[in-house]
């Protein structure tokens, strides 16, 4: 139990640098996409190799491609939305993921959400409608980067939902590798399509890039999927919102970026919502038998 609390806080504090990454680079959303995803593929070859002749269900390849397409999109407006507005909202909105993948999960998967469930949405979209409001005198470009954030938590909603519903006989490092060079395949396609270099514009991105990939996407995802085998997974999805709190706050401290009253009152309303929605579901698992 300890070392499984210790993987979450290294997890939490491995992803909260993420955004802060993004934002030393001075590359374009897609380049910066194409290299955290490709370098972590590269990175996670060593372990998903040996598993390569494990059997594999026939679809999972095309969950995998689906997966990476929906995985892309969400680098791609997340990314892009650090370039409009504050790490802090930006943070913040994307991690209203939970909601989204509730809502999904009734529809694509047919789990009913319960009546906590539903408080707990009312509550995060309450917090959402109020950071974006206290974005509203801040010029479009803020509410356009709000926008993106928040389709970056759909997105990633869905690529969750896609590898929840099959993931057929392949292990997670071999799924992992199919997803991640999916994602940089359709990445590396979309930047080309829109102009966009496929090499970062300064050599100083190099840096940011590989952290990018090694801390946040394989240190700490890696981290928090070895901590949820061990741990109810409300506990962990609970523990990830200290990723925009410490976001927030290197932000501040690194960038000078203050967070406004507006996403003060926006966090603890989408906190309080994302914690209703993911009790109520570990609730249900245990009644059902799981967890």
């Amino acid at each position: 139990m300890k070392g499984a609390a210790a993987a979450l806080v290294l997890a939490v504090l491995a992803t909260s640098w993420g955004s802060i990454f993004v934002r030393m680079c001075a590359s374009p959303p897609a380049t910066i996409g194409l290299y955290r995803i490709g370098i972590a593929a590269l990175l996670i070859l060593p372990w998903a190799l040996p598993a390569r002749r494990a059997g594999m269900a026939p679809r999972t390849l095309g969950a995998a491609a689906g997966a990476g397409i929906l995985l892309a999109l969400h680098f791609a407006t997340w990314i892009a939305s650090l370039q409009f507005t504050s790490v802090a909202a930006s943070t913040l909105l994307v991690s209203t993921q939970p909601i989204a993948s509730a809502v999904l999960s009734w529809l694509v998967l047919g789990e009913r959400p319960g009546g906590l469930s539903w408080a707990g949405i009312g509550l995060a979209i309450a917090g959402v409608g109020v950071i974006t409001w206290g974005d509203l005198g801040m010029g479009e470009s803020r509410l356009q980067g709000d926008l993106l954030a928040l389709l970056g938590a759909l997105f990633a909603a869905g690529y969750l939902v896609i590898g929840r519903a099959s993931r057929g006989g392949a292990g997670l490092p071999m799924y992992f590798l199919l997803v991640n060079t999916a994602a940089a395949a359709v990445t590396a396609i979309g930047a080309a399509a829109g102009g966009q270099p496929l090499l970062p514009v300064r050599r100083e991105d190099f840096l940011w890039l590989a952290l990018s990939a090694a801390v946040p996407h394989l240190l700490g995802h890696g981290a928090m999927n070895w901590a949820v085998r061990r741990l109810r997974a409300y506990v962990v999805n609970v523990a990830a919102l200290g990723e925009p709190v410490l976001a927030t706050l290197y932000a501040w401290i690194l960038f000078r970026e203050a967070p406004g009253p507006a996403v003060y009152a926006g966090a603890i309303l989408i906190a309080a919502g994302v914690g209703l929605v993911l009790r109520d579901a570990a609730t249900r698992a245990e009644s059902a038998g799981g967890l």
